[in-house]
């Protein structure tokens, strides 16, 4: 655990105007500063190469390899698990879209459901009996065939145990009945009308080595490669942290990806993965900030692509961890559990600010919980019901419920307890970071004292119900359902000792009406007014604060990829699609590598590390000016 501790108590705004100004200072000599080097050959089509992998080689660069063309890219997320009855990070479930064929695929143009596993399915008159047809063509890379009762063997497993439905439960919590009468023919009964049946963002496993399976929860997934699947690509090998190896699967129905391996490789410091850009280590980076984008737009064989991204980043309320058999536990401030303190906390944040300071234009200010990517369902609320910006307003809601401050400054409620509240964030987020500064200085103002709790691995306080606020962020599907889907009743954990399927315990009434209606409405317009109602209902709840819709920002060597598919083909990004298109389509390049500004790692690292040093000395200067003058107001 890495706590980070406050600066100084400035005040915030002017702090966080500079610190802006710091940031576009240290885009501009990043830009100027970066070291050139002498072009260099890489291999062919990709990072540099290495031998065979055998899943257990943990030396040098895992990228490089003989003559074969290897598309590496960087990650910086850790798995979660490698069994698609449990991953829910995105770098697991990008990894299960390659491994694993769904029943639907989703249009890289258009997001619209396609042919997967199913090459066409449809319903009874009263729609609760759904028959897919699934495909003669697709084979598990083991050379066996994939058929419906793989499928069904997947869906009843979600059914029956409660351990399997941990990261896709949601889908299935309403299926009566699934049988493959043959190997062409899957039928789902249902209980109640079900809107996404073509859109079930669930990996199919094959039954012949999954049923060997004992305890389901306990099972990663990740001890025998190749791990057989019948995705484009075939998972051959992981090390936690480090890398998760892929290699084609010639026998995929669409044809092969051109790519020799496909690498995952874990960076945990974002600047060290542009440093091995730069140089050629690796073909891909993703989640950049504003100034390593700038910069790399003026390196030669690298293009950035900035897309409206399908993600958004909220602040998470702890209400109160609880599980479905009625017991609580955790450690979140009860203070929180009284709306008139979300109300206020929310009532002191600005996003613009945010979005111009921090992301410096490379997002969209938050509103309701689905990004403005999905149209059809995105809402943002009216100026009644907005909790918009008025520092005033969080006072006069703290005073009148009883928050008073002490001499300190930081507000005590009758019970006693100080208004202290802990930020649960990601250790490996740069914007977890800048952005928990800003709050502490706008809810010091406030009266509230702010603790930052990062770590590499949120996971554990996070299931324990240990914190008060963290920052929370989904990535969001063509079809809604699966977001809102976390935050029912239904997605609490059974019992304290068990993990559910919640994203932070929220369980509203009203919420969970809504929600039926809308996953039993197949008008889509209808329905969509649903899911803006629902918006709205957990936006009013103040348990979820959308701050804002980051862009995806990532950046490729043109040197080693020719061409690669963004999702949408217009302005789409290229990591955590719905679906495997980027990676499976990606084109080696011709030449491998020349030209190109590619300094070596440790010179970018270095360059980097004295400007970011020269911004903290900046700041720090600018944090004691600020504070003398504050102090001499007061």
């Amino acid at each position: 655990m890495v706590t980070v501790l406050p600066l100084s108590r400035t005040r915030a705004r002017p702090a966080w105007r500079a610190l802006a100004a710091v940031s576009a200072l240290v885009l501009a000599l990043t830009s100027a500063a970066l070291p050139e080097a002498a072009p260099e050959r890489t291999g062919a089509g990709g990072g540099v190469s290495t031998s065979e992998s055998t899943g257990q080689d943990k030396g040098k660069s895992e990228g490089e390899s003989e003559g074969r063309r290897v598309l590496t890219v960087a990650v910086s997320q850790s798995v979660d698990s490698l069994s698609p009855f449990l991953a829910q990070r995105l770098v697991s479930t990008t990894v299960h879209r390659l491994a694993y064929e769904y029943l639907t695929n989703y249009d890289p143009g258009d997001g619209r459901p396609i042919p997967g596993l199913a090459t066409s399915w449809k319903a009874d008159p009263s729609k609760l009996t759904w028959t897919y047809t699934i495909r003669e063509n697709s084979r598990w890379s083991d050379g066996r065939p994939a058929t419906a009762h793989d499928a069904a063997w997947t869906f009843r497993t979600m059914m029956t145990d409660e351990k399997a439905a941990t990261a896709n439960g949601g889908f299935t919590a309403n299926f009566r009945e699934v049988t493959a009468p043959d190997a062409r023919t899957l039928v789902v009964r249902l209980k109640k009308p079900q809107a996404n049946m073509v859109a079930l963002d669930v990996p199919i496993v094959p039954r012949h080595i999954w049923e060997r399976v004992g305890d389901l929860s306990a099972f990663n997934n990740d001890r025998r490669f190749p791990i057989v699947g019948n995705g484009p690509f075939v998972i051959t090998g992981f090390e936690v942290d480090q890398y998760i190896r892929l290699k084609p699967n010639k026998g995929f129905w669409r044809g092969a990806p051109r790519f020799d391996e496909l690498l995952l490789k874990f960076y945990k410091d974002g600047d060290a993965a542009v440093a091995a850009l730069r140089k050629g280590e690796v073909s891909f980076v993703q989640g950049l900030v504003p100034a390593q984008a700038a910069a790399l737009r003026r390196t030669e064989n690298i293009k950035v692509n900035d897309a409206p991204g399908r993600r958004f980043l909220a602040l998470a309320v702890n209400p109160g961890a609880r599980s479905r058999d009625g017991r609580t536990f955790g450690t979140g401030h009860p203070a929180l559990r009284d709306p008139a303190v979300r109300r206020a906390l929310f009532h002191a944040v600005d996003r613009r600010e945010i979005v111009e300071g921090l992301f410096q234009g490379h997002a969209a200010e938050g509103a309701g919980y689905i990004p403005p990517r999905f149209g059809a369902y995105f809402w943002r609320p009216g100026a009644r019901q907005e909790i918009a910006h008025d520092p005033r307003r969080a006072a006069a809601l703290l005073d009148r419920a009883g928050y008073r401050r002490q001499g300190d400054g930081v507000r005590t409620g009758a019970d006693g307890r100080p208004l202290v509240l802990r930020l649960l964030c990601h250790a490996t987020d740069p914007h977890d970071a800048h952005i928990g500064r800003y709050l502490y200085e706008v809810w010091r103002e406030l009266g509230v004292e702010t603790r930052m709790d990062c770590r590499d691995n949120v996971s554990d306080p996070w299931l324990k119900g240990d914190y008060d606020l963290a920052f929370d962020g989904w990535s969001v599907n063509p079809d809604p359902d699966f977001v809102l889907s976390i935050h029912t009743c239904a997605a609490l954990p059974a019992t304290p000792k068990d993990t559910g399927s919640t994203d932070n315990f929220i369980c509203d009434r009203r919420f969970d009406e809504l929600y039926a209606r809308q996953i039993a409405e197949y008008d889509p317009v209808r329905r969509a007014g649903l899911v803006k109602q629902m918006q709205s209902r957990l936006y009013d709840t103040g348990l979820m604060n959308v701050l804002a819709y980051p862009n995806a920002v990532e950046a490729y060597r043109t040197d080693h990829i020719a061409s690669i598919t963004t999702m949408p083909r217009d302005g789409g990004n290229l990591w955590g699609q719905d679906g495997y298109w980027s990676w499976w389509s990606a084109e080696p390049a011709d030449g491998h590598g020349r030209g190109g500004n590619t300094a070596s790692a440790a010179e970018v690292v270095g360059g980097i590390g004295v400007l970011l040093a020269l911004a903290a000395v900046l700041a720090g200067l600018g944090a004691l000016r600020r504070r003398a003058t504050a102090d001499e107001r007061e």
